[in-house]
């Protein structure tokens, strides 16, 4: 007769309350010790409560005391919602569960996951906390940045607020352009303002979203199951109805909410039979990524097949022609992105679980922060693919009426209309390209668009970009010389200001106020000689 398998061992450190809880959470199906005294065998899981008023340093050193202590079993670290912990502080701790304010079912699936060898991170911030309370001195060219920043965020938050509440075509594109003037009118800003700001003692103010919540679950730290994670994740965003708010009008706007969801979808698909078959070749190094790079044209096609339908046919010149067939070979898919970081990083850690860098830290495909990097990554492979797509779509359609009912908004069924924005997309496209472009050369960032909370956001990175920066046009560089100017002339032009200021102080007290005051005492005098002699 077999022998009936040992329950696993937890190991409870957390406030006696607390503690009482996890234990009737627990009991059923694990075996527990609360304290060292009580354990009997090894320990397969240790689950520690963070006590709220704790230190950030002895947060860290109590973990890793833990971790040596009792390795290699996992650490569950539980943090409450009041806990004055950033969630960016939280990422970095070297555990394999993390939850704040876990509700009781999370609890179980966490111990579940940890215990198979998997990793489960839950993030519940309390909204509004912004850390340190204390004000800190502003000058002028950061008092002007950051009020007309607060002054767009607010006005762009109220037009979000419009659009959540679906109002009618013609008021969804009055706040749609709203909101594209109001992302234009904040780069313009910071390209103001930005370098001003620098040659002051403080730091510049960053816009920065407020904190979000955040789920991470991982059946197994490979990359397969790192893959599983993220994709699963951006199904969810993709199936759902993304909303733009990135600032830039998109080409992928003009499809059809159905059409847009099965384009990323299909995408998503292909690039997971293109990982698995990668997988099995077996490239490493420049051999892979040329390898992603030859597959592309094939990928967008493939894609491009799936969300038109292989057996759709619509007329065309007095007949019925396959929609998909006549995209696919109308279509030019081989163009190349230029603001697409290298993919090599990307497909090491998706296929051979290689480490990637992390704000200079190599960090495990499994880390919470480096499997964040890995999805914006995606994302932005994601959305810059469809909306390559769907540019040409939207061309294909200005030749074929009957297309524009079946892949388009209905709005776009006006020639007018859908002429209108592709020559917006042809105008936002060159003017990227003439001056944006260089500007984000020249200041080392790229920009990444990523899916959160059922929209496309922008997200920016730093990088050095040197190479691409040497690769631009003499037009092109023009912009950034003029840029380095502006750089070279702003501490000039602040000390220009101070030295005036400090001019018309000195005239002010010692040239007027002295004269006013000579002025003063003559007219006392002579009182004084008048009331004498009366």
């Amino acid at each position: 007769m077999p022998e009936a398998k040992a329950e696993p061992q937890l190991l409870l450190l957390a406030e006696p309350l607390l503690r009482e809880g996890l234990t009737r959470l627990l009991e059923k199906n694990y075996r527990l010790a609360t304290s060292p005294a009580e354990i009997s065998g090894s320990i397969q899981l240790v689950i520690w409560s963070v006590g709220s008023g704790m230190p950030l340093g002895s947060v860290e050193r109590e973990l890793q005391n833990l971790r040596e202590r009792w390795q290699p079993a996992p650490v569950l670290v539980l943090v409450s919602g009041e806990a004055p912990y950033s969630s960016e502080w939280l990422l970095q701790l070297p555990s394999e569960g993390l939850l704040q304010q876990a509700e009781p079912d999370e609890i179980r699936q966490a111990v579940s996951t940890l215990l198979e060898g998997g990793r489960m991170v839950e993030l519940r911030p309390l909204q509004g906390r912004l850390g340190s309370d204390q004000p800190e001195p502003l000058g002028l060219g950061h008092w002007l940045l950051r009020s007309g920043l607060a002054q767009i965020e607010a006005e762009a938050h109220r037009c979000r607020r419009w659009l959540d509440l679906k109002p009618g075509v013609i008021s969804s594109l009055f706040l749609a352009g709203r909101l594209r003037e109001l992302a234009m009118a904040r780069r313009l800003l910071l390209w103001l303002w930005g370098p001003i700001s620098m040659a002051f003692p403080q730091e510049a103010p960053r816009a920065t979203p407020g904190p979000a919540p955040l789920g991470i679950t991982l059946r197994e730290r490979t990359a397969i199951g790192v893959w599983d994670a993220i994709q699963q994740r951006l199904i969810g965003a993709a199936s759902s109805d993304l909303s733009n708010q990135s600032g830039q009008l998109m080409a992928l706007e003009g499809l059809s909410g159905e059409h847009r969801r099965d384009l990323l979808l299909a995408l998503l698909s292909q690039f997971d039979l293109l990982i698995t078959r990668l997988r099995q070749e077996q490239l490493r190094g420049e051999a892979l990524e040329q390898r992603w790079l030859e597959q592309q044209p094939e990928l967008r096609r493939l894609s491009l097949r799936a969300m038109a339908g292989e057996y759709v046919q619509l007329p065309q010149q007095g007949g019925l022609l396959p929609v998909a067939e006549s995209l696919s070979s109308a279509c030019d898919l081989t163009a190349l992105d230029p603001d697409l970081p290298a993919a090599l990083p990307m497909l090491s850690a998706l296929i051979q679980a290689q480490p990637l860098l992390v704000e200079g830290r190599l960090l495990a495909p499994d880390e919470p922060r480096a499997l964040l990097q890995l999805e914006a990554l995606i994302s932005n492979w994601l959305i810059r693919t469809a909306e390559l797509i769907s540019a040409e779509i939207l061309a294909s359609c200005s030749s074929w009426p009957d297309l524009r009912r079946y892949l388009l908004r209905s709005d776009l069924l006006a020639t007018r209309n859908l002429e209108r924005l592709r020559n917006q997309l042809n105008s936002q496209q060159r003017w990227g390209s003439l001056f944006e472009r260089p500007v984000q050369l020249y200041e080392s960032r790229r920009l990444l668009y990523g899916v959160r909370d059922g929209a496309i956001v922008p997200l920016e990175q730093t990088e050095p970009r040197d190479a691409e920066l040497r690769q631009l046009s003499w037009g092109q560089q023009a912009i950034t010389l003029v840029l380095e100017a502006r750089d070279a002339l702003a501490p000039q032009v602040q000390s220009l200001f101070k030295r005036l200021g400090d001019l018309l102080v000195v005239v002010l007290t010692q040239v007027i106020g002295r004269a006013i005051g000579l002025v003063g005492r003559g007219i006392l005098q002579g009182m004084g000689r008048t009331v004498s002699r009366g």
